[in-house]
């Protein structure tokens, strides 16, 4: 099928009276659902057939809608596939890398599923108590929370877990297809190549390693859609109900995960800059509309982050920075030639470049780099292929942090980052993530030039180009997530046992050991139980670094770390009468009810130095019990 350009390929076609009369939900629903491409990713298909024309036309063998629905289920299938070890048994079996990782995550959704009981606050004291943790310095994921909520409450958090780690990859690679596909009214099939690199590129896959605050990207594809909308509509009406939707869309991501906010907020930024300088001509008088378009856009979402904000930056227990270095979460240059560990093609060896599984962030390989080196040759002369490829390789020099990292060595090379490194919101981000960004800019590239090809009538062109992207990515495709078996939850907490502790308005229970950042185990005993009481201590980023800068965890008090000592050793200490008196002011501290210890390595060096701290303790169910 041939694509014609007319003569100007920006120009305005007017709009049918009846549609202005529209409701502003119909003409949402409406531009959603159309097969509308955008005049500024590429030239426009031709225009609508009269109906006498369009009567005389044959049909396509195949309904649009069939097609993108078996594109959706697809998308839904590779990424259970890709996820299975986890549907094995969601609550038996954990991700073999970023298990400690999934327990928060998973603690985090089970206390999502609270706001169904009427608990909406962003700041909580069942965990880290008494002091509480900052749910938005945290990658609380509220909305999965919410949006799974149903899901956590009948069948626990681990299932929901595993829903959102499948669910993000396949709804993030169907938000790009429909983008795509229906928007910019690329062929289907390019459109399928693009969102498969979108939706299931190695950073997406590492990030599944207990990240779903990362690979919840499947609000992206529509701000970007919002975006392209403002640029080119000339209707106010129009202009300020996109502008609105945009700002709600961006609330949304920020309580979906803040830290993908941030990193499309950067990539945007180059493309629209790049965009800009390349055909000035395609915004300058849509400028004055677009500046009033971004602002109601920042309007609103001010309006809606106000108090978010001021609780993440100014609330209690608030963060200043990031717990994590950005030397060591620069992406190494080795890693973007390399293929990933959990990719078809990779290589184990490779991931020394990473500082663990879940931040393999580059890792396009070479044959990808130079399918998107030969696009970006190939239709060089459209601003959008200057914009995208200009911004992806900008995205790439960033994500490598502030100084050169070369096959796992820090040169003294300065990079552009070591201008903005330490500031302000950047700070708490990690740099090498930032190559995340660039792959939907990559996407971009391969869906237009396999589209370029596909609507070639004759020619190798068809054939080669499709080939050759099919090629690049098969050494990147996904493979199944590693997994490992865990112990179950003890019956004390699957079945309400707990109460006699802690009661059910929320009252500390402390596990024996206390649950810190390298040894979380026991916060799924809360998730268990659906947060229904406190913890103290616990894997989360608090406000005790030097000067109130961010740390992992919190300071572990004199009883948290003797029982820590006998978790590792296996061996008993002297317990006197200052140990006692310690243990008492700590647990007055945190405010326990109890402490409660279950079947795990040295339990009996363990139930030996309780009993020598609080008397002998109680045998309930699997767990032994120390009222306090």
């Amino acid at each position: 099928m041939t694509s014609a350009t007319p003569p100007d390929d920006r120009e305005e076609t007017a709009e049918i009276p009846s549609q202005r009369r529209q409701s502003a939900t119909a003409k949402i629903v409406a531009l959603i659902g159309t097969d509308r491409p955008s005049r500024i990713i590429g030239p426009a298909l031709p225009p609508p057939q009269k109906p006498s024309e369009e009567a005389s036309a044959p049909a396509p063998l195949v309904r649009p809608a069939l097609v993108d629905t078996a594109a959706g289920a697809a998308f839904c299938l590779v990424a259970l596939l890709i996820t299975k070890g986890l549907w094995a048994g969601p609550r038996t079996h954990a991700l073999a890398a970023g298990a400690d990782d999934q327990i928060l995550a998973e603690w985090f959704l089970s206390y999502g599923a609270r706001v169904y009981s009427g608990d909406f606050s962003l700041v909580t004291e069942r965990l880290n108590a008494p002091d509480g943790v900052n749910l938005l310095s945290n990658a609380s994921v509220i909305l999965l929370g919410v949006l799974l909520g149903p899901v956590t409450l009948a069948f626990g958090a681990a299932v929901s877990f595993a829903v959102a780690t499948a669910g993000n990859l396949a709804a993030t690679a169907i938000g790009w297809y429909l983008l795509f596909a229906r928007t910019w009214g690329r062929h289907r099939a390019a459109a399928a190549f693009g969102a498969a690199l979108a939706g299931f590129a190695p950073g997406m896959i590492a990030q599944s390693y207990g990240h779903p605050h990362i690979t919840a990207q499947w609000l992206v594809p529509a701000m970007v859609w919002c975006v392209v909308r403002i640029c080119q509509t000339s209707d106010r009406r129009q202009l300020l109900l996109t502008a609105a939707l945009l700002g709600f869309l961006v609330t949304l991501q920020f309580h979906l995960g803040p830290e993908v906010l941030y990193l499309t907020a950067v990539g945007g930024t180059l493309f629209l800059v790049v965009f800009w300088l390349a055909d000035r001509a395609a915004l300058r008088e849509r400028l004055p509309d677009i500046g009033q378009g971004f602002a109601f856009a920042g309007g609103i979402t001010a309006l809606l982050l106000a108090y978010p904000l001021w609780v993440m930056f100014g609330g209690p227990q608030a963060v200043h920075g990031g717990p994590y270095p950005s030397y060591r979460y620069s992406l190494d240059a080795a890693a973007l030639v390399e293929i990933s560990p959990v990719s078809l093609a990779g290589d184990a060896a490779a991931a020394a470049y990473s500082p663990d599984v879940a931040e393999l962030n580059g890792y396009f390989g070479v044959p990808l780099l130079l399918v998107i080196l030969g696009a970006t040759l190939w239709l060089l002369r459209r601003p959008v292929v200057i914009a995208a490829s200009t911004a992806g390789a900008g995205l790439l020099v960033l994500a490598l942090g502030p100084r050169l990292v070369l096959d796992g060595e820090q040169t003294d090379v300065p990079l552009p980052y070591a201008l903005v490194d330490g500031l302000p919101v950047i700070s708490a981000a990690l740099p090498g993530r930032l190559a995340l960004a660039a792959v939907p800019m990559f996407a971009a590239l391969v869906t237009l030039a396999v589209d370029q090809a596909l609507r070639v009538q004759a020619g190798w062109t068809r054939l080669v180009v499709p080939f050759a992207v099919a090629c690049a990515l098969a050494p990147i495709a996904p493979v199944p997530m590693r997994t490992v078996e865990r112990p179950p939850v003890p019956r004390y907490f699957t079945q309400g046992w707990w109460r006699g502790c802690a009661g059910s308005g929320g009252g500390v229970l402390v596990p024996v050991p206390l649950p810190e950042p390298r040894r979380p185990e026991s916060m799924r005993w809360a998730t268990a139980a659906g947060t229904g009481f406190a913890l103290p201590q616990g894997s989360f980023i608090g406000p005790y670094g030097p000067g109130g800068e961010a740390s992992l965890g919190t300071f572990p008090r004199p009883t948290s770390q003797l029982l820590a000592r006998v978790a590792e050793t296996g061996e008993v200490p002297v317990v006197g009468d200052t140990e006692r008196s310690a243990a008492i002011a700590d647990a007055l501290y945190w405010n326990a009810r109890c402490f409660v210890l279950a079947d795990r390595p040295h339990r009996e060096p363990l139930r030996t130095t309780m009993n020598a701290l609080f008397g002998p303790g109680q045998s309930i169910a699997d767990v032994d019990v120390w009222p306090v």
